[in-house]
């Protein structure tokens, strides 16, 4: 059981912000897609979580001993959870984080998340935990869904070739169920949820899964596969020459191509990032620019930034912002169909980019989450307000990887 720790004081740069969204909030866009995961309408409750008015956000980080504490953003509280595998990589679904080293993957329970009904919200509360570790051989590459009580995770260890999928509703009760483990070739690899089913992506192609590990289908070809990221629309699975959407309807899943613009000569993109669940993601395009890929429209738009950038993430909003960052740790705001440069901040991260720490940029619907590690700062930004600095956090004990949760 979390014990609060003392407030973390903010900054004099800005008031503290309380996200007041009602219960059953209106999506921000009018477009309504099928969700992707298993459809028991259980809207996200499970037993012993009380459910809440508005989302329990917070900034939930691992150090580099494996020390986990939760900064609850509305009460400005910490929270030691306890302390895992000191990691090598982290991700996050919004109320898990997977922390993966060389020997496996241990799981944290934030213990806040929330339920997307499609056309409306569900917040929870409930007991944080560590949840335990998954043996595998190799630093793992982690794929989620938009649900964390529903469907699965998947786990794809690189050294061995093992690709895992575990049941997420067992998560969400503190138990660790492998609902297959599926030998495959070692190297690049990815086992990416998609409804009932889980796609493995390996040795230049992808197969769709039944949850008991049979072959549905047949294989689609993917060379060299890296990044992954499920919108309303489906899950994306990035490859050499395109991108792959999995979707299921009537219980049947699909393998879509979106093929990169003919005659393009931009890198391809490896690592994909969104406001959570929202159909257009970015992708840095090392040296050129950014990719935004549009889910829905099932198409490709390379965007040209006004420098290079090494990350990027689509907040999809109404007025189609962009969040990028420099080598130099500023934060741009960028316009999502222009590529055009609305706001800056300062360099912030400068020093984490240049030691080569692990630098988090989130994105929510009203603000962004940066995260520090050499600086040990945590801030929260309002891109909307010229990218300002709303608040600025100083951990206890400093963040190597950080995460937006109970979003």
């Amino acid at each position: 059981m979390p014990h609060p720790a003392s407030p973390r004081r903010l900054a004099p740069l800005g008031a503290l912000l309380l996200i007041a969204l009602a219960g059953c909030a209106a999506p921000a866009s009018p477009a309504v897609d099928a969700p992707t995961d298993p459809t028991a309408d259980t809207h996200g409750e499970i037993a012993g979580a009380a459910e809440l008015a508005e989302p329990a956000v917070g900034l939930t980080s691992i150090d580099g001993e494996g020390r986990v504490s939760h900064l609850d953003l509305l009460e400005e509280t910490t929270a030691d959870l306890g302390t895992v595998r000191a990691p090598r990589s982290m991700h996050s679904d919004g109320r898990y984080l997977f922390a993966a080293d060389e020997a496996g993957v241990s799981i944290v329970d934030s213990g806040v998340w929330t339920w997307d009904h499609v056309d409306h919200f569900h917040y929870y509360r409930a007991e944080s935990r560590i949840v335990g570790d998954v043996e595998g051989d190799g630093v793992a590459v982690i794929a989620t869904s938009n649900s964390s009580t529903t469907g699965g995770t998947g786990l794809f260890f690189p050294q061995s070739g093992e690709a895992v999928l575990l049941d997420t509703e067992a998560l969400s009760t503190g138990e660790i169920v492998e609902t297959f483990r599926l030998p495959s070739v070692p190297g690049a690899g990815l086992v990416v949820p998609a409804g009932s089913y889980a796609a493995v992506a390996a040795g230049g192609e992808v197969t769709l899964h039944a949850r008991d590990g049979s072959t549905v289908g047949e294989p689609v070809a993917c060379a060299d596969p890296a990044g992954t990221i499920t919108t309303r629309v489906g899950a994306v699975i990035g490859c050499q020459d395109a991108a792959l959407l999995v979707t299921v309807a009537d219980e049947r899943p699909a393998v879509e191509r979106i093929p990169y613009p003919a005659g393009t000569t931009a890198p391809r993109a490896t690592a994909f990032a969104n406001r959570e669940g929202r159909p257009t993601v970015a992708a840095v395009a090392e040296g050129v620019g950014v990719w935004m890929l549009d889910t829905r429209e099932k198409s490709w738009t390379l965007l040209p930034t006004p420098e290079p950038v090494v990350q990027a993430t689509a907040v999809d909003d109404r007025d189609a912002n962009l969040l990028a960052l420099t080598a130099d740790g500023r934060v741009l705001v960028l316009d999502g169909e222009t590529g055009a440069l609305r706001a800056s901040t300062a360099a912030l991260v400068g020093a984490s980019l240049a030691d080569g720490q692990p630098v988090a940029l989130i994105a929510d619907q009203q603000r962004a989450y940066l995260s520090g590690p050499a600086e040990g700062l945590l801030w929260e930004l309002d891109f909307a307000d010229d990218a300002r600095v709303a608040r600025v956090f100083t951990p206890e004990r400093t963040p190597l990887f950080a995460a937006e949760t109970g979003r």
